[in-house]
């Protein structure tokens, strides 16, 4: 068990005994271990750093720099599909992005700049992988296995809470395709791309209509012979009113930078738009009817009239059931004289191209696969619990977790954007820093009481998966669409989405329900009591009368109080929310 020191007491001292010589609350040292530098585990280091004293953070990056997959992800076009003064934290904004969706190296540069600001690659290993996370018995933590990419060294280390940080859009994966090994020409993938590949001239051919086959197209159209591009389903796909692609002028950057506020409440209204959109999701709201004929009649004009594609390519189920992207350009690109558009499914690659579902094949210079990530929960490497279960089996199927934060049976393991989070609810940023804040109360918790282990009792995933399983067959996300958000195809269970919006999650999670927790202590669960004596009277520089007032200027003591500070209740005349055409509508819930 991690010990943590009292002044006056020698190191010798069991933790137990330290807690009964020391005052209230004390804070004994804590080892954590968190395996990713993207986003998340910056934020995590960020607040850490912030707000504990007596704490050793390590954060393992399999990558030579910071961000994830902004450093991964170089393809031509890509882009973040959130406005880009929305995909900042809360409190830390950028002046000067360029656009409305800032490319993946503006992302990247930003988060990069967010460690440098705050000295937070002291903690970072990069180049450092981990391969296996096994519970030990005896200290009530995790030995994690690390490889070492520079040398292929083997590196043990320890941790008393251990962190999971390394996203869902990191795994990416060739598409399962036979004989994709036979192509004798260039084979990219979008998240593995190859800037020494000049494209100019070339054939091309691009797989994929997700999100980056979208945002692909358009950046090479104008620069190759021709695009074949292969196609198997519809999507959605149009600009949000209000928020298609747009360049800042060097008038707006310096309105941003020197006009108080100015910023500040763009952003406030971007994000109140992004937030007024969750009855899109549901069925037969007013919302998501409006939307859907709003986006079909986009979608027709940017087609260009061609009754083909319009067939082939607005779907027949419901606006939001996969992830809605803004395709800025892409829909006009099909229509380009050097494009080719190829629906269905593809049964073979050969040594020259693709061979189709119509029996012809497709020859060309290169091959971009925007085929995606490996979407699923499951642990990367093996996560060994107290029982002996390892993580990567008992997720093998459905992930179910806590919330999108943990799982039962594997204490003191944390997750950021686990099963069930809000990934594609609303602004994910948000979502991701009110998950790093419960992480740091129940850190807190522990390193401030004799806790041993921390995790969901399986009561409280099973009660949260079956309220979850009930909210989802009212939302568009269980229509029969193939979509990441679920686990098993068209049919599967939502695994990837919270029920309920990005505000209603940050609410949920606003306070820590220990009564869905199963708390192990070291000893007496009140030895954190300690010595009799208060934190405040160790501290000869706090005031020792600290509550006696002229008046109850307390913080409010119910939820609901401390809610309406929080969100500032009625200081906004109408938050009705509106559909994409702009038009108010009110969600029949």
């Amino acid at each position: 068990m991690a010990d943590f020191l009292v002044p006056g007491f020698g190191d010798k001292v069991n933790a137990v005994e330290k807690r009964l010589k020391g005052p209230i609350h004390a804070e004994r040292h804590v080892k954590i271990i968190c395996i990713g530098a993207g986003a998340s585990g910056l934020l995590m280091s960020y607040k850490l750093q912030k707000h504990f004293k007596n704490y050793t953070l390590t954060v393992y990056e399999k990558n030579s720099e910071v961000s994830g997959t902004w450093y991964e992800n170089k393809y031509p076009g890509c882009a973040c599909d959130v406005p880009a003064h929305n995909y900042t934290w809360s409190f830390e904004p950028k002046l000067d992005w360029s656009g409305v969706y800032a490319s993946s190296r503006e992302i990247f540069k930003y988060f990069d700049d967010f460690a440098c600001k705050y000295s937070l690659k002291q903690y970072i290993k990069p180049s450092h992988q981990v391969s296996g996370a096994y519970w030990n018995h005896e200290k009530g933590g995790y030995d994690v296995k690390v490889t070492s990419l520079a040398n292929g060294s083997e590196v043990n280390d320890y941790c008393d809470v251990l962190i999971n940080a390394s996203g869902i859009l990191n795994n990416w994966r060739w598409p399962a395709i036979p004989g994709l090994k036979n192509y004798k020409g260039t084979l990219l993938h979008t998240a593995n791309w190859d800037d020494k590949v000049d494209l100019s001239g070339k054939h091309v051919g691009l797989i994929g209509n997700g999100s980056s086959g979208i945002q692909v197209l358009p950046n090479i159209q104008p620069r190759v012979s021709k695009v074949t591009t292969f196609i198997r389903e519809p999507t959605w796909v149009s600009p949000v009113q209000g928020l298609e692609q747009h360049v800042y002028t060097e008038h707006e950057k310096y309105e941003f930078a020197t006009k108080p506020g100015q910023l500040l409440e763009y952003r406030k209204n971007v994000e109140r738009g992004l937030n007024g959109q969750f009855g899109l999701f549901l069925k037969n709201t007013d919302l998501n009817n409006g939307t859907h004929q709003y986006m079909k009649s986009q979608m027709v004009d940017k087609l260009n009239g061609n009754a083909f594609f319009e067939e082939k390519l607005i779907p027949q189920w419901s606006v939001g059931c996969r992830r809605l992207t803004p395709g800025v350009g892409y829909l006009e690109s099909l229509s380009k004289p050097n494009v080719s558009v190829v629906y269905g499914e593809i049964t073979e690659v050969t040594d020259k191209g693709c061979v189709c579902d119509d029996g012809k094949e497709y020859p060309v210079d290169v091959l971009i696969c925007a085929t995606g990530f490996d979407t699923g929960f499951k642990p990367r490497f093996p996560i060994i619990g107290p029982d002996g279960k390892n993580l990567q089996d008992v997720w093998s199927g459905t992930a179910e977790s806590y919330f999108g934060l943990a799982a039962a049976g594997f204490p003191n393991y944390l997750i950021f954007l686990g099963p069930n989070c809000p990934i594609g609810n609303g602004p994910v940023l948000s979502a991701i820093e009110c998950q790093a804040d419960y992480m740091c109360k129940l850190i807190d918790r522990y390193q401030t009481h004799n806790i041993r282990e921390f995790a969901p009792k399986q009561e409280a995933v099973d009660d949260f998966i079956a309220h979850k399983d009930f909210f989802m067959s009212r939302t568009v996300w269980n229509d029969p669409c193939r979509s990441w958000y679920k686990a098993q195809g068209p049919e599967g269970k939502v695994t990837a989405l919270w029920p309920g919006s990005t505000l209603h999650y940050i609410e949920a999670l606003e306070e820590v329900r220990l009564d869905d927790w199963e708390v192990k202590y070291e000893g007496n669960r009140y030895a954190y009591l300690g010595n009799g004596y208060s934190q405040t009277e160790i501290d000869p520089t706090a005031d020792w009368g600290y509550y006696i007032r002229e008046k109850d200027d307390g913080a409010p003591l119910t939820l609901g109080g401390r809610r309406r500070i929080l969100n500032k209740t009625g200081t906004i005349a109408n938050s009705e929310p509106v559909n994409f055409s702009g038009a108010k509508l009110t969600s029949k819930i």
